[in-house]
């Protein structure tokens, strides 16, 4: 009998992993080893488990699928990385497959045969949801290519209104160092008033905010 495909879970709410779950041990070819709710778990999760495929939501806490995705990547390159959104513009889907990811499915596309698409990046294949483009070798590169994986972590917290200190303790920083970071940052992008760095970060696709949904728990 073939060796089942080890999949991991990561989204934010936790009746969408559930449904997840639920379509994907219908599949026999298929193993659910493990979920996670936001970014770090994510990649906690994925270098304990060693899963061959992660279905990762792009919109969670802390860190967002395509900074998730990045660490990943460096630690674990042979893992396929399955991003689902509900945003369907060409710079999130840029920045994700430059992170490396293999797919981008869109959340809300009723069509989304979940199996399928797992076991084709299990397989090394690359797959896009109907109506996106995959970006050409040009387009790959993006404004997150100018920031350290760790000055993308700081602007994500950044986005989400957290201060300094708040960054430090959640990063095992201190004050002081989260600082130069977001002074880094703010000088690679060119932007010198935090005001003006969220609203540039998210209309850029470089962070996302997670969803609100009634289901969170």
């Amino acid at each position: 009998m073939r060796e089942r495909i080890r999949v991991l879970l990561a989204d934010d709410h936790s009746l969408v992993r559930k449904g997840f779950r639920r379509m994907l041990e219908d599949d026999p070819a298929l193993e659910v080893v493990g979920e996670a709710a936001n970014g770090p778990q994510a990649v906690e999760a994925a270098e304990r488990l060693q899963p061959q495929v992660i279905v990762m939501d792009l919109a969670m806490p802390e860190l967002d699928g395509i900074q998730a995705a990045s660490q990943i990547l460096r630690k674990l390159p042979a893992t396929g990385i399955l991003i689902l959104s509900m945003y369907s513009e060409d710079m999130y889907v840029r920045n994700a497959f430059a992170a490396g990811v293999r797919g981008y499915l869109l959340k809300n596309a009723l069509e989304v045969d979940l199996p399928y698409a797992i076991k084709e990046i299990a397989a090394g294949r690359t797959v896009i949801a109907p109506g996106l483009s995959l970006p050409g070798p040009q387009e790959a590169e993006s404004d997150l290519d100018k920031l350290t994986q760790r000055e993308r972590e700081v602007l994500q917290h950044i986005v989400q209104g957290r201060s300094n200190k708040e960054i430090a303790a959640l990063l095992g920083l201190s004050p002081n160092t989260v600082a130069v970071h977001r002074a880094n940052l703010m000088q690679a992008l060119g932007i010198h008033r935090t005001a003006d760095l969220v609203v540039y970060a998210i209309r850029k696709g470089l962070v996302t905010l997670p969803e609100a949904t009634p289901d969170k728990p």
